[in-house]
């Protein structure tokens, strides 16, 4: 085995690693991530349609969003389309119902308790324990100033 500096391993990697089509990345992130986006749009729009007032509508259309992403995560959709877009399928709502779907499937064969419901909020659980956490701090700072 031969030693290497690291700036010798940094160069080799380098060498072998295959070029990452960044612009082709952004845009498939961008076109999907945005389609999410204008599709959230649409179903707030029909909520409204429906007789709901704005804020009913925005309530509604994050409630479908979340099951849309969960329902596409449980039939394997969802996965195909984070392939495709990249980071543009986790910033949206449907983002977060996958997180937390995918996970619960994974170890269901562990058992209802010990399995899906143990494990369901292993990727979303910190997410929302610092998002909570950040909102008290940004909250009781707001209220000192």
């Amino acid at each position: 085995m031969q030693k290497m500096t690291n700036e010798q391993y940094a160069e080799y990697v380098e060498r072998r690693s295959p070029p990452s089509p960044v612009w082709g990345d952004l845009l498939r992130a961008f076109l999907i991530g945005g389609g999410i986006c204008v599709l959230g749009e649409l179903i707030t729009r029909a909520w409204g349609l429906a007789g709901l007032d704005a804020q009913e509508s925005a309530t509604a259309c994050s409630m479908t969003l979340v099951f849309l992403g969960a329902l596409l995560t449980g039939l394997g959709v969802y996965d195909d389309l984070a392939k495709l877009g990249g980071a543009g399928t986790l910033v949206p709502i449907t983002g977060f119902a996958n997180s937390v779907v995918s996970p619960a499937l994974e170890f269901k064969t562990e058992g209802f308790v010990t399995g899906t419901a143990a494990k369901m909020f292993i990727i979303a659980g910190p997410v929302i324990v610092f998002g909570v956490s950040a909102s008290i701090v940004y909250g009781l700072v707001l209220c000192l100033i």
